[in-house]
């Protein structure tokens, strides 16, 4: 019986094959880059041909890296949850005071959305799309996980337990998106700084109980067990 022939260069077949995935990610990200200056070029309606076209390759090339136009849609929603995120990021890094910080999270957010409307609306109302994930959850989870270690780590400044920053995010997260859509249906019935005050004023009015209970023994536990006996 003939002894098995070993492998052939098994080590350079892997190498090629992390050569072509890192290749792939890369083209993939160009691709995204691309369907994302088209989507603001063009309008939130734009086909998968004239992505293709602005991005200079063909539709056969362009479904070589994505199947569909949903799987492109999910690559894009994440792209714009990062744009978002490096946004949010700097102008809340400066802030000291705490009402301020989340002013600052609604008022980059709100900005965002405004100036890159064409961007927000193929990403939150894309009805032609099979749904197998939903982007506007990544793209809240992106946010939302950003600002959770801003919370978080002004919560450990104040000698408090951060296990109340990652639902605080969620939920500074989901009250102004829905509004923010709100806004942006209704064609901005008010000045972004006005509604930003508001979104401000009604959320500061929850948040601001971290200040009080850093002064108290057992912190943000404590503070909810006196509210709750009427203290």
């Amino acid at each position: 019986m003939s002894p098995a022939t070993p492998p052939v260069n098994p080590g350079k077949n892997d190498g090629r094959k992390g050569r072509w995935d890192n290749h792939r990610e890369q083209r993939r990200a160009e691709l995204t880059a691309s369907a994302i200056e088209a989507i603001r070029l063009h309008g939130p309606d734009i086909g998968m041909e004239a992505i293709a076209a602005h991005a200079g390759v063909s539709k056969p090339v362009l479904y070589r890296y994505f199947a569909d136009k949903s799987e492109l849609w999910l690559a894009v929603g994440q792209s714009a949850g990062r744009i978002i995120l490096e946004a949010m990021v700097p102008a809340v890094a400066g802030v000291r005071e705490e009402r301020a910080v989340v002013a600052a999270v609604i008022d980059v957010y709100l900005a965002q959305i405004e100036a890159d409307l064409n961007l927000y609306r193929f990403v939150v109302h894309q009805p032609d799309v099979a749904r197998h994930r939903d982007v506007v959850a990544d793209v809240m989870d992106t946010v939302a996980s950003g600002l959770a270690r801003i919370f978080g780590d002004r919560l450990r400044a104040r000698g408090l337990d951060s296990g109340a920053a990652l639902p605080w995010a969620y939920g500074v997260v989901g009250y102004v998106q829905a509004v923010g859509d709100w806004w942006l249906r209704q064609q901005q019935p008010i000045s972004r700084d006005a509604l930003c005050d508001y979104l401000t004023t009604f959320l500061w009015s929850g948040i601001s109980g971290m200040q009080r209970a850093a002064d108290m023994p057992g912190g943000l536990a404590a503070f909810d067990l006196k509210k709750a006996e009427g203290e």
